[in-house]
């Protein structure tokens, strides 16, 4: 039977209203995850020295991306077999937790752990946001949706060292993890009662074990010989040479074991795809680029400029504004003419040109300049970071859409994960080597010790002192963001190569048939009626 145009349109608005509550609620779940990225790159410096860790330093960074990274398949393979809502909820849980080991710890040790398992929630809170957006919002109009997503972590990627300023020089660096407490406890009560999901056909569950264990030794041996080799370890020593061939021998035994997988965490039919392949490469480069920049960038700013933890924020909103404009600008362009090839091409070269001014910052130059490298750098990331996304989402059904958009995210985790261990790697060993090499003799007490340097201690040093300190951080860190220059610049030549597909209008999924009503008009429609279906064409057609 066919519906009358008013009841057609009570139902559009009764959709739109259900839509922009459940997207709501993603919003406070990734801005939770989103933060926790970010918010210690502004307290780290008074953490270490506070906790006595700056030998440690990276770990607190890198523990959170590593753990998201490893679970990102793993909560994606598990949303497509059993449904979202649950493993969302749960994860929310875990990354509670984890805040309250963390805000609770009494040394380095304590705080590594602790966010190591808000990371294990961490990485279900963003993963499971975007592939729910793509159960509900079709792909032609997902790109809105998706930009919006791109502008929350872009206010995160402010907000986070922004607020971790704020804690550190008022209440407490811990209260950047308590917070977690109130806003994770928001977002539970949000999804309990708005987030209602299609109802998904019942799998026969068929956890990949072997694949998800595979996956989480080779990710843990790659970022450990990224992070130790060199500095801890010589790249000779007996453990770096163990650890790669650890991380190359667990990678091909699980492609091995992946090909025979029932239901594998990552399909190895994922890779035929050619956009597929183009995104997760481009998608590394810019985990590389973003964090390897994001993690240390504010510490530098504190360090060499003289700004605390809250004005070195504050000196991050620039690259914010850049990534919230294009983000939000380029998610509605999509939606409206249905092209995107363009925009992740772009953003990979402007990002590409941010790195090569951003190498060439002295102690001496003024802090506008700065601001305006790092404006540059968010124009860039907001052109391509969720158009990436929304390329692979494209490119699947939705029974696939969790385990393909994970496999793309790991791949950009896995960048990050990289980036921030590498560049907190060359800086950190370049660092102590120049301050070995430069401080004067006399030099003695607390400036002399890198591991217990903190800003307001380097801003009551001895002039002769605390010059050589602010030249050696300059010095460690700008030079390595050259070194990332031609990876973006690959990013982008590779992206010429891009499939433009025309985004769906309909949301092609496995439905049960009890939730299924057929009318004269050759349309499946849910029996809820939130979304409609076209029948009629191929899957492929679909897509």
């Amino acid at each position: 039977m066919s519906k009358t145009p008013e009841a057609s349109s009570a139902n559009a608005a009764a959709n739109h209203r259900s839509v922009l509550l459940v997207f709501a609620g993603l919003m406070v779940t990734m801005l939770l995850a989103s933060l926790d990225q970010t918010i210690f790159s502004t307290a780290l410096p008074t953490i270490v020295g506070d906790l006595n860790g700056v030998n440690e330093m990276l770990w607190v960074i890198t523990i959170y991306i590593l753990a998201s990274t490893i679970m990102l398949p793993i909560y994606g393979k598990l949303g497509d077999l059993i449904g979202r809502k649950g493993i969302f909820i749960g994860a929310i849980a875990v990354f509670i937790v984890g805040s309250i080991i963390g805000g609770s710890a009494p040394d380095m040790g304590w705080l590594i752990f602790g966010r190591g398992v808000q990371g294990i929630g961490g990485g279900g809170l963003m993963i499971l946001s975007q592939a729910i957006i793509a159960d509900v919002v079709p792909a032609r109009e997902r790109g809105k949706y998706m930009g919006i997503m791109g502008g929350v972590f872009a206010l995160s990627s402010v907000a986070g060292p922004l607020l971790g300023g704020w804690f550190t020089d008022g209440i407490g660096w811990r209260w950047g993890l308590w917070m977690n407490i109130p806003l994770g406890i928001l977002a539970i009560i949000s999804a309990v009662f708005f987030l209602h999901l299609p109802v998904k056909p019942r799998r026969k569950m068929r956890v990949d074990a072997a694949g998800m264990a595979l996956l989480a030794i080779a990710s843990t041996a790659l970022v450990l010989f990224t992070t130790w080799g060199g500095t801890k370890y010589a790249w000779g020593s007996p453990t770096i040479i163990a650890l790669i061939i650890v991380t190359v021998a667990a990678a091909v035994v699980f492609v091995f074991v992946e090909s025979k997988a029932a239901e594998p965490i990552m399909a190895l039919h994922l890779f035929k795809d050619r956009n597929f392949n183009l995104t997760i490469v481009a998608g590394l480069i810019t985990g590389i680029a973003m964090f390897g920049t994001l993690a240390y960038l504010p510490t530098y700013l504190q360090m060499v400029t003289g700004a605390n933890a809250t004005q070195a924020g504050f000196l991050m909103i620039p690259m914010m504004a850049g990534l919230l404009v294009t983000s939000v600008g380029t998610g509605q362009i999509v939606s409206k003419t249905g092209r995107y090839k363009v925009f992740p091409i772009l953003g990979s070269f402007i990002v590409a040109g941010a790195l090569v001014l951003l190498s060439t910052m002295t102690a001496t130059l003024p802090v506008w300049l700065t601001c305006c490298y790092l404006a540059i750098m968010g124009i860039g990331l907001g052109m391509s970071m969720q158009i990436l996304v929304l390329i692979v989402q494209n490119s699947f059904p939705n029974s696939q859409v969790g385990m393909a958009t994970a496999s793309n995210n790991y791949f950009r985790q896995i960048g990050a994960s990289l980036g921030a261990a590498v560049v907190g790697s060359l800086f950190a060993s370049r660092l102590a080597s120049l301050l070995l090499e430069r401080m004067p003799a006399s030099a003695q007490g607390p400036g002399a010790d890198s591991n217990s340097l903190t800003p307001k201690l380097v801003r009551n040093l001895p002039a002769a002192v605390r010059d050589v300190i602010i030249g050696a951080y300059s010095d460690a860190l700008t030079p390595i963001f050259l070194y990332m220059v031609p990876l973006l610049l690959i990013a982008g030549f590779l992206l010429f190569f891009l499939k433009e597909k025309p985004l769906a209008t309909t949301i092609e999924r496995d439905i049960l048939p009890e939730s299924l009503e057929i009318d004269g008009a050759n349309h499946l429609h849910v029996a809820d009626g939130r979304e409609a279906v076209e029948t009629g064409r191929s899957g492929s057609a679909a897509r």
